[in-house]
């Protein structure tokens, strides 16, 4: 029996040893095959890595180009012809940012369905309404003949790459998992990516829109609140808004709208406020923040031309950069290049519109939009003497009233010849010259040269108008609202050898009240300029280090205005224990928004809950985009208050002292449900990190592929010289200066730059995210425009046979 009972055992041990080694055979075969398929499929993605080392045969050149990349990935383009050099950026751009071109063109021109499917048909309709293309197309033949072989030469390289990486199976793995190939890349396509960034940089209608929405929610007394200020012709305005109701909501619900804080910081301070003797300039460009930048960083060296600096992958040239004799950077101007008319149709025929008694027809042009894996969408879009409709893009109803577009940027422009002309400058005559042919967007450009001089030139077609201040939509039947042409030329806000010894722009307000042409009433908030003004008109010596130092500066002039402020309207003896810590904790700060600091995090929340708790009640979270100067009117409102004003939306919302401390408890309650009750664990940058995000980032699983490393806690804000601008409802930082730059001109073969996350769209590049680390920290790398062939990484184009 025990023997039985032993053979049985033996028996069970056996099955159980075989029962193991099968299930450890099953798992070795399956991390066999798990590391079979990773490997396959790294191999696979680094497939689509560029060459950069060694020699390529490339279609088009005419002689040897070598491009050399230093330890950051800039490439340096070595040519003997301007031909050879274009080309060459072409291809190497394309190497880099391939899959990012392709996105940008085909986003600008109302393309995106095709490739992502129904999910952007909104958006294409809008663009394809909007006409960024058309306006592209419009602008080629008003080109230099040379403008237009640069452009052509940079679509040669372009489609050089193209082919080669169709040919070779190579392209960025995010072609292959969105399961297309690029088509041809065009001169129309560089061109459109321009008007696209002009299209980023705004001018304003999208508050015309909310104010004209506003106008059936709230009284007039209300309204005006909401306005930059009160417009001349108001009454007029107002009833005209009133008598030709339009529901919005409809089509601007789902729209992406530029950030309303587009903008930047640059300064340029003469020799004698500098360690050198010579100017600095300093630039860092304000747009979102994603994977690969906005930005591409590249050295470009021809007989005719040695600039370096950065572009928009697309694009050739160099937007933002210094030559051999001089440098440049520029901001935003905001101004109100954009105006909304409101056009009466004729009931009798869609396609007519009114102006001075007598209908006109409207141009109406059919727009196919391919839509993946599903019918093609026919579109039509209609184009009044105004503008393209846009007030009806996401719907097919056609309503007795819509809003036209009128701006600036859809009209034939040449910004590509300046852009070229900048990069031979040689002085700032030669650099205002070239400001000629720059008509959109407005800029504010700052400019120093060897030889000692600053200068500042806000630059652009701004109209000027016969009535109305661009601050609702107008009445399109009538010429009353027209506009008259632009400001002229010569009389553009200008300064040149300033006796304070610097120039600084931050997106302020930078005429006075005597300045006979209207610009705009949108300016923005006004701490970033002034910190920058307090640190350049010291008297100390100014460093290099100093320069670099007050990019990354994160002083917060809002918290010292409004803290003290806040702090003294909340009633203690109604706070909880946890609101009375996080007084204590706000009420020891120093201003800085610090990532380490839980102050930061208490004040950027409770601004952000007053102004919720003010409009929640009366303005429709699908047009919060639309509302533009929020925060301005929110800080007035504040400043009112504190001196016994108080305003009618704060009244209908109890009073200040219920605003303010519903507002903290409101903010006290987030923080405590994002990041626990121990105040003392609370930080600023856990809530306000940087992800960079890839575009194919949300479609999960492809986040851990493409946005592999952990959001990055920043610091600054919206308000601070280091600016970081975040989403409201998740709090990561999705806007700020991805490029910075310091040039000293004592030493033009050099500078000191940082592009986050990095120079390479591709995931598996050395420089696809290495710069996140300086970017989140202040630091800086150094290109040099000199002695840099002995780089470890030397690639030869070749002509091909």
């Amino acid at each position: 029996m025990y023997l039985n009972g032993e053979v049985i055992i033996k028996k069970q041990t056996r099955a159980k040893k075989k029962g193991l080694k099968l299930v450890l055979i099953a798992l070795v075969s399956l991390l066999i095959l798990l590391t079979a398929i990773v490997l396959a499929g790294y191999l696979f993605i680094k497939k689509g890595l560029p060459t950069i080392d060694g020699e390529l045969t490339v279609s088009g050149l005419e002689n040897q180009v070598t491009v050399y990349r230093d330890e950051n990935g800039v490439p340096h383009i070595e040519a003997q012809t301007e031909r050879d050099l274009y080309i060459a950026q072409g291809y190497v751009t394309a190497q880099d940012r391939l899959f990012q071109m392709d996105l940008s063109r085909r986003q600008a021109s109302g393309e995106l369905s095709e490739v992502i499917g129904a999910s952007t048909v909104d958006k294409d309709k809008f663009f394809r309404a909007l006409g960024l293309r058309r306006a592209a197309e419009a602008s080629y033949g008003i080109y230099s003949v040379e403008a237009q072989e640069v452009l052509n030469w940079y679509a040669e390289g372009v489609n050089a790459y193209i082919n080669e990486a169709i040919e070779s199976n190579s392209l960025p793995i995010e072609f292959t998992l969105a399961g297309y190939k690029p088509r041809e890349w065009t001169a129309i396509d560089s061109l459109t990516i321009g008007k696209y960034m002009a299209y980023d940089l705004g001018g304003h209608w999208e508050g015309q829109a909310f104010r004209h929405h506003m106008a059936f929610v709230v009284p007039e007394d209300k309204l005006l609140e909401l306005f930059p200020v009160y417009p001349e012709d108001g009454a007029t305005v107002i009833q005209a808004l009133k008598e030709n109701p339009m529901d919005l909501t409809k089509s601007f619900a789902t729209l992406d709208v530029p950030d309303e804080f587009n903008g930047s910081n640059n300064w340029v301070v003469s020799g004698d406020k500098t360690e050198s003797g010579f100017p600095y300039l300093a630039n860092d460009p304000h747009l979102s923040l994603a994977t690969p930048s906005i930005w591409y960083e590249v050295h470009l060296n021809s007989p005719e031309v040695n600039v370096n600096g950065v572009i928009f992958a697309g694009i050739p040239g160099i937007i933002l950069g210094r030559n051999e004799k001089i440098a440049w950077g520029v901001t935003n101007v905001g101004p109100d290049v954009q105006d909304l008319y409101i056009e009466k149709r004729n009931p009798e025929n869609e396609n007519e519109f009114l102006y001075m008694d007598k209908w006109e027809q409207a141009t109406v042009i059919d727009e196919q939009i391919k839509v993946k894996d599903e019918e093609t969408i026919p579109y039509k879009v209609t184009i009044t003497r105004h503008g393209p409709i846009i007030s009806e893009f996401a719907h097919d109803n056609r309503s007795d009233t819509a809003l036209a577009l009128k701006w600036t940027a859809l009209s034939p422009s040449t910004e590509l010849e300046a852009v070229l002309r900048f990069n031979k400058a040689s002085n700032w005559e030669e650099f205002k010259d070239a400001l000629t042919y720059f008509h959109t967007p407005a800029q504010n450009f700052v400019f120093a040269d060897k030889e000692g001089n600053i200068a500042y030139r806000a630059n652009g077609h701004i109209p000027i108008r016969k009535k109305g201040d661009s601050s609702v939509p107008v009445p399109g039947w009538t010429d009353e609202y027209e506009w008259e042409g632009f400001i002229p030329w010569e009389e553009l806000p200008t300064v040149i050898n300033p006796k304070e010894g610097f120039i600084a722009t931050a997106n302020n307000k930078i005429v006075t009240d005597d300045y006979p042409y209207h610009i705009t009433h949108t300016w923005a908030q006004p701490y970033r300029q002034q910190r920058i003004m307090d640190v350049l008109s010291g008297n100390e010596k100014l460093s290099v280090e100093d320069m670099k130092k007050l990019q990354f500066d994160q002083y917060n002039l809002q918290a010292e205005e409004f803290v003290p402020i806040l702090v003294g309207m909340l009633k203690e003896d109604n706070l909880r224990e946890v609101d009375k810590n996080a007084l204590k904790l706000l009420s020891e700060w120093d201003f800085n928004d610090n990532k380490d600091l839980g102050a930061p995090l208490i004040f950027h929340l409770w601004m952000a809950e007053i102004g919720d708790v003010i409009f929640e009640s009366k303005v429709p979270k699908e047009l919060n985009g639309l509302f533009e100067g929020r925060a301005q009117i929110v800080d007035e409102m504040i400043r009112k208050a504190d001196k016994g004003e108080e305003s009618l939306w704060i009244q209908d919302a109890g009073g200040i002292d219920k605003v303010i401390s519903s507002a903290y408890k409101r903010t006290i309650d987030k923080i405590t449900e994002i990041q626990g009750n121990t105040i003392t664990k609370w930080s600023w940058g856990e809530y306000h990190a940087v992800p960079f995000n890839h575009p194919l980032s949300a479609i999960k699983p492809l986040n851990y592929l493409f946005n592999f490393a952990k959001p990055v806690p920043m610091g600054g804000s919206r308000v601070t010289v280091a600016a970081a601008g975040w989403s409201s409802t998740t709090g990561l930082v999705n806007h700020g200066g991805a490029w910075r730059t310091v040039v000293d001109l004592a030493n033009l073969s050099k500078s000191y730059n940082v592009v986050g996350p990095g120079q390479s769209g591709h995931v598996l590049s050395n420089w696809y995210n290495d710069q996140i680390g300086p970017w989140t920290t202040g630091g800086y790398h150094t290109t040099y425009t000199e002695s840099y062939e002995n780089q470890k990484y030397k690639l030869l184009l070749v002509p091909g046979k």
